[in-house]
């Protein structure tokens, strides 16, 4: 059907209620509104859903969660079929099925518009299908989602999130029974199984009260919390040094109005911290986020979201400022430098550099680490992790970008009983450590950092002195980000030529910066430029450029599977941070010069 086909079918069928004939309705003289709405499905991807919220087949609402459920739902009894085929011994048919039914799915939810509502239709779809759904009582953060899935042994798990968007957004990500995010090949196989749903009418629902009457329906919460403050609790390395200073330390945090409150308030009492500032304006749930800046973007990378931390920080004179996005998942800081009494925002890469080191310290100072101990970041983290896992004698593991890449990485490991995961993180902000989840974990990364935080002031320096100790040992490591946003049908179209102008004429270098390798990962092909040499990537598909430059400098292309942008991810290697201030300025504008 035409976009204006499925406009009249969302107005005239039945099978869609009077809010949402209504709301259509208000838009029927706004041709280009209508367009948005319905030139395309709300695609399904690697990531699950994500969209603004309203009416149409592009956009977040009852329906299109639905539909994504449904697909879901076919795919896990399609795997209960596929057990049964090769079960053994007698079993009675359709006993993997309906074992794998009754393991169920975990649903979790944030505290954005429609989540709550999100994670019903989510749940009563399945419960429709015969397949159990676990619902948590109120929000919880994505990696406590994670948790949950694995401690409940169930198949399969869905947290009702956009992460950090606008407050318009919403979305849907899927978890497998490991825990991770659905990966590779498993995940283009639950796409196809959304996709071929393509009738509404074939969607299944049941009320509430039915499905809780069938035991198909449960409520989940404080045991499931419980156990997850418990697990995080072990990878406390120093407690005696957080017990020496717990009363000393000033620590200013924010939730940005989302799920990170109640946890992460919890975990820093449990250990001893005392003096915790939880920011007011941004402690309480607020799902359009009005504190976080003009338009709203509660996003740690965003400093004008830190404005009424920083504000409080330094009314407490506090040591460390930290935030986590509305779902949990990431941990934005700031340390106070105290001879310029100024606050300095870190990078993802700042901190997740700042709490492996510390960790791989500190565990093979005190006997702690494990044998064949790994740390796993993706290809657009900074390349100081490299070093810091050589300098410890660490297995490193470079995946693509996702974090979910990190957490099939500790399957894998489990399976081939390999090495045992340490750490991993990746530039975006998220970073686990241990792996009683399998996705990031802000949670956590507070705790990690609270504690590289006491250990530095039971040892007089400050957070902001600690990360220029790494800096001085391994190099000025610096990154940046350039994008280019490109909305629309034209957007994405535009997206795709940039990136097949790159590929097929890749720059030989970038400034002063000599290109050494390309990696076309949608290819599967590093090509050596000096040599001409070819070798396979080694990871899977992805529409990803990767250009290794001189200096241990690089540079990344890749359009974001989230939003209508493409990404340039930079980094370089300067002889202090001045220096690589500079070397990243250079490479920007290169950048830009090369794509026109």
């Amino acid at each position: 059907m035409t976009y204006r086909e499925q406009y009249d079918y969302w107005l005239t069928d039945p099978y869609f209620d009077d809010a949402t004939r209504a709301e259509l309705t208000a838009i029927a003289d706004d041709e280009k509104e209508i367009e948005d709405r319905f030139y395309k499905e709300l695609e399904f991807g690697t990531g699950g859903l994500r969209g603004v919220i309203g009416a149409g087949t592009n956009r977040m609402n009852p329906y299109t969660v639905r539909k994504a459920t449904q697909g879901l739902a076919n795919y896990i009894i399609s795997q209960g079929g596929q057990r049964d085929s090769d079960t053994a011994g007698g079993q009675p048919a359709g006993a993997a099925l309906e074992k794998m039914k009754a393991q169920g799915v975990v649903i979790a939810y944030d505290s954005r518009h429609m989540s709550p509502e999100f994670a019903d239709e989510a749940a009563l779809c399945l419960a429709a299908n015969g397949i159990k759904a676990y619902v948590f009582d109120d929000l919880r953060p994505t990696p406590e989602l994670s948790f949950a899935l694995r401690r409940l042994g169930c198949i399969a798990g869905i947290v009702i999130t956009a992460s950090h968007n606008p407050p318009e957004y919403n979305g849907y990500k899927a978890y497998w029974e490991d825990g991770a995010q659905i990966a590779y090949p498993r995940d283009e196989a639950v796409i196809s199984e959304v996709r071929k749903v393509t009738d509404y009418h074939d969607v299944k629902t049941m009320s509430k009260a039915s499905a809780t009457q069938a035991g198909l329906y449960q409520v989940v919460g404080a045991e499931i919390d419980d156990a997850y403050m418990e697990e995080l609790k072990k990878q406390i390395i120093n407690p005696d040094v957080i017990e020496k200073v717990a009363g000393q330390l000033k620590i200013v945090y924010s939730p940005f109005n989302g799920t990170g409150n109640l946890p992460v308030r919890r975990i820093l009492a449990e250990l001893g911290f005392r003096n915790v500032y939880v920011v007011p304006e941004q402690e309480l749930p607020d799902p359009d986020f009005t504190t976080l800046g003009n338009p709203a973007y509660p996003n740690p990378e965003d400093h004008k979201a830190f404005a009424y931390a920083l504000k409080l920080a330094k009314e407490k004179n506090a040591d460390v400022v930290l935030a986590t996005d509305p779902d949990a998942d990431r941990l934005g800081i700031y340390a106070l430098d105290k001879e310029s009494g100024d606050y300095i925002p870190f990078t993802g890469n700042m901190s997740g550099m700042l709490i492996a080191e510390y960790i791989l310290r500190e565990r093979r100072k005190t006997g702690q680490m494990p044998s064949n101990p790994a740390l796993v970041s993706t290809i657009v983290t900074t390349n100081m992790a490299a070093q810091i896992a050589k300098a410890y004698d660490v297995h490193f593991v470079e995946v693509l970008t996702g974090f979910k890449y990190i957490g099939e990485q500790i399957k894998l490991f489990e399976q081939n009983n390999s090495y045992h995961y340490v750490f991993g993180l990746e530039e975006s902000y998220g970073c686990l450590a241990g792996t009683h989840a399998r996705d990031k974990d802000a949670v956590v990364a507070v705790m990690c950092l609270c504690e590289v935080a006491a250990y530095g002031l039971a040892n007089g320096k400050t957070v902001w002195q600690q990360m220029l100790e790494l800096y001085e040992k391994y190099g000025y490591y610096k990154e940046t980000q350039y994008s280019i946003t490109m909305k629309g049908i034209d957007g994405s179209r535009e997206i795709q030529e940039l990136m097949a102008k790159l590929r097929a004429n890749p720059p030989k270098e970038f400034g002063d910066l000599k290109v050494l390798k390309l990696r076309d990962y949608e290819n599967d092909v590093v090509t050596d430029l000096e040599t001409g040499q070819t070798m396979p990537t080694g990871l899977p598909k992805a529409n990803v450029l990767y250009f290794d430059l001189t200096n241990d400098s690089w540079c990344c292309a890749r359009p974001s599977g989230t939003e209508p942008k493409i990404k340039f991810y930079m980094g370089v290697k300067g002889e202090s941070l001045a220096d690589a201030d500079a070397r990243n300025k250079r490479l920007t504008e290169a950048l830009k010069a090369c794509i026109g």
